[in-house]
């Protein structure tokens, strides 16, 4: 017995602005993340995906790859600007058939596509009309939603509207450490808001045309624990829980916002329209969970010591809760200085089943990043990724064995890839790339993970 469904969706994911490359080709617009790497000090090295690793030419191959690990499902993002270049208007139809052709080659190769909608990299027009802080953004992303999904439908089962948006809301719009590098707080929190009033929209629009598809949001949720028992540190894990977790799980399975978080942000009179509710929590088909560490956190005065998500000083992201530490909990950390916590993975699989609607749950994100290159022989070895991997899929397994709707388990990421702020200097694929060349050698893990997916199970 393995401990996973017959049918488990074993996958492994990337994000279109981090792979695709061919950033002025077939029509393609800019989008933020574009302008974002051409602004000196953005990004480490001054890296760009422009080329990234070229995966829009190189799809085909990148599926036989994907085939021969014995891959049963691959979730991609459709990049905005491609399909919608000014982010509303005519559709660029050479942008769409590029989804089209990847979409029939992973149908051939029997492998099911999985597609998310928006991975933030939203059209530089949007962002010039004011982005996601205005309510408009929520509607064109539905708009291109609808576009795509009309184009795909007939062969995509299952749709990921947003992909983490706190990540977009704060990280691009609090502390600037992603595109587009604003420092705003009240308006990352109307942003927030919009990014999940886009889903609930885009959720109604594809709805109509194919109701019998499968329809959800990807959210980054994290274990939280305080660092101590003084009471400064239990309302700082209430307060970051809060931001990170409930403020988006809440509205989108509850149809509400947590009271305790709206009286945090009472400075920042941050009221959403009540209206709006009943458009975000769309019943759900799925929800994506993407999970990588835990936040250990403290409300006393003194220095941070963990890792942050931009090799650059920024502010914090934490709107309301900037007071808050983020501190070592004394575990194993990877090669972005996160740390190595498969127990929290359990603890938030079985939260979400215990505390919410029921809805069949997906890991749409799980990884690790490190730095290796291949040996002599060409070989690359990447211990520590298994070790990480394996820990987590027997979080998997143990959340499954409680009774947790557990139905995939996707692997960030397939490659090597463009690690945003971090520019190409971290690594989190089974697939290692040789960015010189684009030479694509299957690291260690990607063999270790072909072995999980053969046996259907550890």
């Amino acid at each position: 017995m393995s401990g996973f469904p017959d049918d488990f969706a074993w996958g492994a994911a990337t994000a279109a602005y981090q792979v695709e490359g061919a950033a002025a080709e077939d029509g393609r617009g800019s989008s933020v993340w574009d302008d974002f790497c051409r602004t000196p000090g953005n990004v480490l090295g001054g890296d760009t995906g422009d080329v990234a690793v070229d995966h829009y030419h190189r799809f085909r191959d990148d599926v036989e790859l994907m085939a021969g690990l014995g891959l049963k499902a691959y979730r991609f993002s459709v990049s905005w600007p491609r399909v919608l270049p000014e982010g509303a208007g005519a559709v660029n139809e050479r942008g769409l058939d590029f989804y089209r052709r990847l979409v029939d080659a992973l149908l051939e190769a029997g492998i099911e596509p999985w597609p998310t909608l928006y991975h933030w990299d939203l059209p530089s027009t949007l962002e010039k009309a004011g982005g996601w802080p205005e309510r408009d953004t929520a509607y064109r992303f539905a708009d291109y939603a609808a576009a795509v999904h009309r184009a795909l439908g007939d062969r995509v089962r299952h749709w990921t509207t947003v992909n983490e948006p706190w990540c977009a809301a704060f990280l691009g719009y609090a502390s600037g450490e992603h595109a587009p590098g604003r420092r705003e707080a009240g308006a990352s929190l109307h942003a927030a808001h919009h990014l999940m009033l886009g889903h609930g929209l885009a959720v109604e629009a594809m709805r109509a045309q194919r109701p019998d598809n499968r329809f959800g949001a990807a959210v980054n949720l994290y274990a939280v624990s305080p660092a101590g028992d003084d009471p400064a540190d239990v309302d700082a894990a209430r307060r970051i829980d809060g931001m990170q977790n409930r403020f988006f799980l809440d509205p989108l399975l509850l149809g509400r916002y947590p009271e305790d978080v709206l009286a945090d942000l009472e400075p920042y009179a941050f009221a959403p329209p009540d209206a709006d509710l009943a458009t975000l929590a769309q019943p759900l088909d799925q929800l994506g969970i993407n999970y990588y560490t835990r936040h250990t956190v403290s409300g006393r005065p003194g220095e941070a010591t963990q890792a942050v998500s931009s090799p650059f000083s920024a502010h914090s992201p934490w709107v309301g809760s900037e007071h808050v530490r983020f501190v070592s909990g004394g575990r194993p950390v990877t090669g972005m200085g996160w740390e190595v916590d498969a127990d929290g993975l359990v603890e938030v699989l079985t939260r979400v089943h215990r505390e919410y609607p029921a809805v069949p749950l997906y890991v749409t994100e799980n990884g690790a990043g490190y730095d290796e290159a291949p040996d002599g022989g060409g070989t690359v070895h990447d211990a520590g990724r298994v070790s990480y991997l394996e820990q987590h899929l027997r979080a998997c397994r143990e959340a499954v064995g409680r009774g947790v709707p557990l139905r995939g388990y996707f692997v960030w990421s397939l490659l090597d890839n463009f690690e945003w702020a971090w520019g190409y200097s971290k690594r989190f694929g089974l697939v290692h790339v040789d960015y010189a060349t684009q030479r694509r050698t299957p690291k260690d893990s990607a063999r270790w993970y072909a072995g999980v997916i053969g046996r259907g199970g550890l």
